[in-house]
């Protein structure tokens, strides 16, 4: 198991920056995949950047360009650097880990979400 505990969000203009971060209480090593997703309101939950098993980044597209993941091995975070934020990247950020187990078995795991909201 692994619980994740996320920080960092709230309220800034269009065009400013936050930085999320998303504390996992295992060495991140031992996790598959790690990254972000997001819910808007009345919207389904969508990838915003992740860590693959193989340790290479995948970005959704609208993010490229303007959000980096990065990751402290030392303090098991992952950070998501969102600048130039947009009114659209206004939604509630989940932190998601990703264990397999034998068989293999993925399990998901979720933090408890953090709001961004982009002002216009």
């Amino acid at each position: 198991q692994v619980q994740l505990v996320e920080s960092g969000g709230g309220l800034v203009q269009a065009g400013g920056s936050l930085r999320l971060s998303c504390a996992a209480s295992r060495s991140i090593f031992s996790i598959n995949t790690m990254g972000w997703y997001r819910q808007a309101p009345e919207k389904q939950r969508e990838l915003v950047a992740v860590f693959t098993s193989g340790s290479r980044t995948n970005y959704a597209d609208y993010v490229k360009g303007r959000f980096t993941l990065s990751r402290d091995n030392a303090k098991n975070t992952v950070y998501l650097q969102m600048n130039s934020l947009k009114p659209e990247d206004t939604a509630v950020y989940y932190c998601n880990a990703v264990l397999v187990g034998a068989g293999p078995v993925k399990y998901d795991y979720w933090g408890q979400g953090t709001q961004v909201t982009v002002s216009s």
